[in-house]
């Protein structure tokens, strides 16, 4: 399906592994809508995302990541890209993600995600909080299994 992502030898003992999901469903018309989730604990618009557990893939990881925080199964597209950062804790994170689509399941709130909204791929990127998320969503974008749908 995907290729597992490869990280290199020389990374840092401390880096941070996590996976997520870019999740996407077609409405009417063939339009695309992406789910932007918000975390009031630390107040910010992003994607679904979390740790690895020890012995899972990127993407296991990144399908009960989206799973966990909005109560959707959904089936991975692609690999869409990777964010990289400084962790508030001040450790190196990378973050894998894959693009989506959803399966079964409706959200509902849980400890960590207080709200889930559908958005149009023209109103996402001003929608999230964080540059990282923006430049990713920036390649998500362009990929023609998202312009095929939307034109």
């Amino acid at each position: 399906m995907t290729g597992e992502l490869i990280i290199p030898r020389d990374a840092p003992n401390d880096l941070i592994r996590a996976a997520g999901g870019i999740v996407t469903r077609f409405v009417a018309g063939g339009r695309v809508e992406v789910a932007c989730i918000y975390r009031e604990s630390r107040g910010d618009w992003t994607f679904p995302k979390g740790k690895l557990d020890p012995g899972e893939t990127f993407e296991q990881a990144a399908l009960r990541e989206v799973w966990e925080e909005t109560g959707m199964t959904c089936r991975v597209e692609r690999f869409v890209g990777t964010t990289n950062y400084t962790h508030r804790k001040g450790k190196p994170k990378i973050v894998a993600y894959y693009l989506m689509s959803v399966d079964v399941g409706e959200f509902a709130p849980t400890e960590e995600v207080d709200e889930l909204v559908w958005m149009a791929l023209e109103q996402v990127r001003s929608h999230l909080t964080w540059d990282r998320d923006q430049e990713l969503f920036d390649l998500v974008v362009q990929l023609p299994e998202l312009r095929a749908q939307a034109s």
